[in-house]
């Protein structure tokens, strides 16, 4: 498969940077995770292309993104996500989120119903517990970890990201986002996120309580949980309650459990379950 064409587009007030992949059937707006960027959906759009457009974006401070010094709060990200839908001419796409993302989307699909055609909410998008919460961001931390660091050369910063335990096995699409994410600065290369903006991000995050919107979502809705854990068992950011919770109090919501993924190889690695799952849904 060919790489995405990468476009810029309006955000609120700021430029996000869209990466595309041409499809024929249903426009599907990809939103990333926490500390994440666009080239995280290599894998899924190698899947539903060319039967499907994939328009996957840097949320603002991430990717090619803009990066202002405040604003990151999901209010901010539906503002960012409806003025690039209008400024692209998505008038209903599918919107697909991930983590972080699948917050924004559920957010999104109940504050602005007539934008949205269908929602996919992958691992994330449930009000966890602050102790489960408190289990993610131990979860995560290998991941965080890797922000405001400064290594010596891009091969250093690969091969400390290729012993995280939760991205095995390693393979080619995880090369390809690390490789978009990174900068050059005096002394080797850095992730292009600033931890500042991550913080920021994660203390808005915790105050939202997102069962207030499941009510709210009028659009058909699949949830995909993984079944796995990041470094222990138990740190999923989607328990099997809270998923439970979601496809119930969500109107017309399905849940389907992607068994043996954990929160990143649920998209990372090629899974023919997930891949039928997410195409029926759209054909349906």
């Amino acid at each position: 498969m060919s790489g995405p064409k990468m476009i810029k587009a309006k955000g609120d007030g700021i430029q996000i940077q869209l990466a595309v992949w041409e499809g024929k059937r249903k426009s599907i707006l990809c939103i990333h995770g926490l500390t994440a960027n666009s080239r995280f959906w290599d894998c899924v759009a190698s899947a539903l292309t060319p039967q499907h457009r994939i328009i996957a974006m840097d949320l603002r401070g991430r990717g090619r993104s803009d990066k202002p010094h405040t604003g990151y709060s999901l209010e901010r990200h539906c503002k960012d996500v409806l003025a690039l839908m209008d400024d692209q001419g998505l008038e209903r796409p599918v919107l697909m989120g991930h983590s972080l993302g699948a917050f924004i989307s559920l957010v999104f699909a109940a504050k602005h119903p007539e934008r949205v055609n269908r929602l996919i909410l992958v691992d994330g998008g449930g009000k966890l517990s602050d102790t489960q919460m408190a289990k993610v961001f131990v979860g995560i931390k290998p991941s965080l970890d890797r922000l405001g660091q400064v290594f010596p050369s891009f091969e250093a910063y690969l091969s400390m990201m290729k012993q995280t335990p939760f991205l095995q096995p390693w393979n080619s699409y995880m090369e390809t986002y690390f490789r978009y994410e990174v900068e050059e600065v005096e002394g080797g290369v850095r992730s292009r996120v600033h931890p500042k903006h991550i913080e920021e991000e994660a203390v808005n995050l915790r105050k939202e309580d997102s069962t207030q919107f499941y009510s709210r979502v009028s659009c058909p809705t699949l949830i995909l949980r993984a079944t796995n854990g990041m470094l222990a068992q138990d740190d999923l950011v989607l328990p099997e309650d809270v998923a439970n919770r979601m496809a119930r109090e969500i109107p017309d919501a399905k849940l389907v459990e992607i068994e043996g993924t954990n929160h990143y190889t649920i998209l990372f690695q090629p899974n023919p379950v997930r891949d039928r799952a997410i195409l029926d849904f759209l054909e349906a």
